[in-house]
């Protein structure tokens, strides 16, 4: 995602940026979809890793906390202390600040750079851009944007994250 490239408006083809804005703001719905499933799925982790330690310390309280019978505290503090949970939790929240970001950069696509371009069309039509006229070819602009896009994403494909 390139939000700073994304979110900018050639204002000298507002036709061609009017025909990209549906699959943008589908493109960032997609990917916002995808971290709140991630989120969902480390929330799943976390839990599972708590219980399993909670029991680990029912099971063995002697062993792992000095004690015959744990209190909740006790057992809280077990599994805050454990390096997976801790690893889980620092995970969950690299990806909810990761989320919150996508969500963010949704709503701008979405809405605020939909509205400017609304406007831009308005100033437009009002001849506020005055200049010489060009004739322009929409189809052999969209299809070099178009190649372009197929381009970048291969090579963003070929960049990506390695999950660990």
């Amino acid at each position: 995602m390139d939000y700073d490239k994304d979110i900018t408006i050639d204002d000298t083809a507002l036709d061609v940026e009017w025909l990209d804005q549906p699959s943008l703001a589908l493109k960032y719905a997609r990917h916002l979809t995808q971290l709140n499933a991630r989120v969902a799925r480390l929330e799943e982790k976390k839990k599972t890793k708590q219980s399993e330690l909670i029991l680990k310390v029912n099971e063995n309280p002697i062993e792992l906390i000095n004690k015959k019978t744990p209190n909740a505290a006790d057992i809280e503090a077990y599994y805050r202390t454990d390096e997976g949970y801790k690893e889980i939790i620092k995970e969950l929240l690299l990806v909810q600040e990761e989320a919150a970001f996508a969500e963010l950069a949704f709503q701008e696509i979405a809405w605020t750079r939909k509205k400017s371009l609304e406007y831009l069309v308005i100033l437009h039509g009002q001849q506020y851009f005055a200049g010489p006229k060009v004739p322009r070819n929409l189809s052999k602009e969209w299809e070099q944007r178009e190649r372009q896009k197929r381009s970048d994403e291969g090579v963003g494909r070929k960049m990506k994250r390695r999950k660990q």
